[in-house]
């Protein structure tokens, strides 16, 4: 069964976009970019209050 969990391998500041990528098993930098421009683009999503959340709410790999 495959589990969210935050990137070891993949991450750039925590690794939760690149555990959210290896859990849909797609590139990460999508996700990056899709995360960054909703962000930007989008008033009702505070993307760093969302990321930051994460980080403490979703467990790193093993």
């Amino acid at each position: 069964m495959n589990r969210l969990r935050r990137s070891n391998d993949n991450k750039m500041i925590a690794g939760v976009l690149g555990g959210v990528a290896e859990y849909f098993n797609i590139d990460a930098t999508i996700v990056r970019l899709a995360f960054v421009l909703i962000s930007i683009f989008s008033a009702a999503f505070p993307g760093i209050i969302v990321y930051i959340i994460a980080m403490f709410i979703i467990p790193t790999e093993y």
